[in-house]
């Protein structure tokens, strides 16, 4: 299991959809990438060739960790998506990623553990965290201590709001039920001028995209159900990323230094 960051100290995780994410993770000296593709969907299973370009842009100076998730929408699956699921872990496993993502719900909104314990155990020796499906289950609290039990890693939680400055509140509860028995790692929304906020929780992981919109093109091709054209597409931004990256040092080293602090 990972083990928190040290008071004072902040560990980042930089969404990266491709080498160029990673070479930007690497410059601010984030500890992870987790690699996908569709952004926009919420991020889906990076495909294999995307897998090994990160790999081995990031070398040894930080861990790519391989989303798995077969589609957009919920997190409920059926037998096939689990076979593609475990598949793509083994994949990405195979490929040198050092660990996956995955979150499965069952029919009533809790953690589906036999599905999650396949996954897992698909990985191998690499590292598992779970994804924001928490912050959508039914019971959060209750999914907490699944996850704790299933040994996972992390869980990247948004604190069940819709933005991880929102829910600041329940990841402090959160902090506290975990007990250092899992990482619990802020996300969804993340900015500079949130960090602070955000870290004050006790959260000592801070994951982000620091993204920017390119435009794509304007042509009236239809592309299915992008519409008309191709559409734009998200990147990660240096200047972003950094900026984020100092609000989250100066904010950890901040509470450090206050007798009583969120430093833990």
């Amino acid at each position: 299991m990972n083990a928190p960051a040290a008071a004072g100290a902040v560990t980042l995780e930089l969404i990266a959809q491709d080498a160029a994410a990673v070479r930007v993770a690497a410059s601010i000296g984030a500890a992870r990438v987790e690699l996908c593709q569709a952004l926009a969907l919420g991020g889906l299973t990076p495909s294999l060739g995307t897998i090994e370009a990160a790999v081995q842009t990031a070398g040894d100076a930080l861990g790519v960790h391989v989303l798995i998730r077969p589609r957009g929408g919920g997190f409920h699956y059926t037998a096939d998506e689990f076979a593609v699921m475990e598949s793509d872990v083994r994949a990405a496993v195979a490929a040198g990623a050092a660990g996956v993502v995955i979150g499965c719900l069952d029919e009533a909104g809790r953690f589906d553990l036999d599905g999650m314990r396949r996954l897992r155990d698909a990985a191998g020796p690499a590292g598992v965290a779970a994804h924001r499906a928490i912050d959508v289950s039914a019971e959060p609290f209750q999914a907490l201590d699944a996850l704790i039990e299933l040994g996972l890693d992390r869980v990247l939680t948004s604190g069940a709001a819709p933005t991880a400055l929102a829910g600041r509140d329940t990841l402090r509860a959160f902090v506290e039920r975990a007990e250092g028995r899992i990482v619990v790692m802020a996300g969804g929304g993340v900015t500079a001028a949130d960090a602070p906020g955000i870290l004050a929780s006790g959260v000592r992981d801070l994951h982000f995209s620091a993204k920017r919109t390119v435009a794509g093109d304007a042509g009236g091709v239809s592309m299915g159900s992008a519409g008309s054209g191709v559409g734009d597409y998200e990147v990660a931004d240096a200047q972003v990323a950094r900026e984020i990256a100092e609000a989250a040092r100066t904010a950890a080293a901040s509470s450090a230094s206050i007798p009583g602090g969120a430093a833990r």
